[in-house]
């Protein structure tokens, strides 16, 4: 979605034939009527359509209906939703951004209201969502109950596709359907249009291109490589991501939300190495992390931005200790490797942020999730082992509907400081969503002086820290 056009998702469950109108209203006076592709099983009956010639900065309300293309003039019942382009002038912006969607075998749970967190996030009126990764957990089968420590029930919505680990296509299919059954996420969707990347779960834990699966009995297919494809297709299939005529895989993209925001979003998952060690001295391909295609897109675009504030919208944050097996802490899975001058994947990100500082692209920041809570990072020179940068924002928020866990360690090279934080209790790992410690952030710019209001939230709607950031001129 951008300035004047926006793509449209929707689901049948029979091969049908797309039927879009657009008003200005809700009464869908004088609507305009766009026919779109059809669905079909061989993309289990999605379908996406690019809609242009919207208005700028304008509500625009969508009715969609399929029609029977046996019985033309049969339609479905119609679903209706609302989006907001972005402006082509200065006027306010208001979005959110979360992740983590029904992790940890913590499903849509009836008796506690399913995914609660979207119903708060739709209150919010949002311009749209940031979803930063794990939108479904394809690797976290979900059991019908689950006990918690304190002795109650836990119980889940169950269907056979969540039942064991993805491996084929329509299993990655069916994790996405899961969350889409629930009432919530389908009354979000309808009212806040959804950015959506993606990071390791939607393929399977940690996961890099090239490895191969051992000592893990729940999967026959041991090529991460293959379970990577099949994921990828049922993500572009379930999410509203325009397609790349030359890379249909591909996730990053930049999008322009008028002279506010740019939005980048990145993918720290297609294009890395192993994770390794994660302590070389130099580049190579086993440093790689955004690699060199996706590096050049995104320092091209940087520059060519206009818009005051460059949002980089990262998949997992920078300077927080992530290990591969956190089991016996070792192996690196982000981008940090513990104290020191930038080694391993930190090198890529020095790169940048040097590129970022001696070619003063003002006003960037950082948004993430991840980890399991929320915080506020303020990266600055003056404490940090690496110092060629300037210094900027990351804003870490999630789960919206997964376990909650402890804050992780830091890495001084880039000089992070904690300025505020939210997770489970010391000694507790993997909280439910009902204990209430599952968060999102809410972002405010406004359209006259630019500032931009950064508010970390729980999903009971309680603003837990808020920052406000006063645009710098080139």
């Amino acid at each position: 979605m951008d300035a004047s056009s926006a793509v449209l998702w929707a689901r049948s469950d029979r091969p049908a034939r797309l039927r879009v109108e657009l008003a200005a209203t809700e009464t869908f006076r004088n609507p305009r009527l766009v026919i779109g592709p059809d669905a079909t099983v061989a993309s289990d009956f999605t379908v996406k359509t690019l809609i242009d010639g919207l208005p700028s900065g304008q509500d625009v309300f969508y009715r969609i209906t399929f029609e029977n293309p046996d019985a033309p003039g049969c339609y479905s019942e119609p679903g209706i939703g609302r989006l907001r382009t972005g402006a082509s002038a200065r006027q306010n912006v208001t979005f959110l951004w979360t992740g983590d969607t029904a992790g940890q075998g913590w499903g849509s749970n009836p008796d506690w209201g399913g995914m609660r967190g979207y119903a708060t996030m739709a209150s919010q009126g949002a311009d749209f969502l940031i979803h930063s990764g794990d939108g479904i957990y394809a690797d976290a089968p979900f059991a019908a109950e689950r006990r918690t420590p304190d002795g109650r029930v836990w119980r889940n919505l169950v269907t056979e596709a969540t039942s064991k680990v993805a491996e084929t296509l329509d299993e990655f299919r069916g994790y996405y359907r899961y969350n889409l059954s629930d009432e919530n996420i389908r009354r979000f969707n309808a009212s806040t249009p959804v950015f959506a990347q993606w990071d390791d779960h939607e393929v399977t834990d940690n996961w890099y291109p090239g490895e191969i699966l051992r000592g893990d009995p729940r999967y026959t297919v041991q090529s991460v490589d293959l379970l990577a494809a099949r994921a990828a297709r049922a993500f572009h299939e379930y999410q509203p991501v325009r397609g790349h005529p030359d890379e249909p895989r591909r996730v990053y993209r930049r999008i322009g939300y008028g002279p506010l925001l740019d939005v980048f979003m990145i993918d720290l998952r297609s294009y890395r190495g192993p994770n390794g060690p994660n302590d070389q001295v130099a580049e190579s391909d086993a440093t790689a992390l955004l690699g060199s295609a996706q590096s050049h897109w995104l320092r091209r675009e940087l520059l060519a931005s206009r818009a005051t504030w460059k949002v980089i919208a990262s998949d997992m944050p920078i300077g927080l200790v992530v290990h591969d097996d956190w089991r016996t802490k070792t192996g690196s899975e982000a981008i940090a490797n513990r104290d020191g001058p930038p080694r391993g994947r930190e090198l890529e990100v020095a790169s940048l942020l040097r590129f970022i500082k001696h070619n003063r692209i003002r006003n960037t920041v950082w948004l993430t999730a991840d980890v399991h809570y929320t915080a506020a990072h303020r990266y600055e020179p003056d404490h940090a082992l690496f110092q060629d940068f300037e210094p900027f924002w990351e804003f870490v928020s999630g789960p919206i509907h997964a376990g909650t866990f402890g804050p992780a360690d830091l890495d001084n090279t880039f000089g992070p400081r904690v300025v505020f934080q939210a997770h489970a209790p010391k000694g507790q790992a993997n909280l439910p969503p009902w204990e209430g410690r599952q968060y999102f952030g809410h972002v405010a710019i406004d359209g006259q002086s630019g500032a931009m209001t950064v508010t970390l939230k729980d999903i009971a709607d309680t603003a837990l820290w808020s920052v406000m950031l006063l645009p710098e001129s080139g």
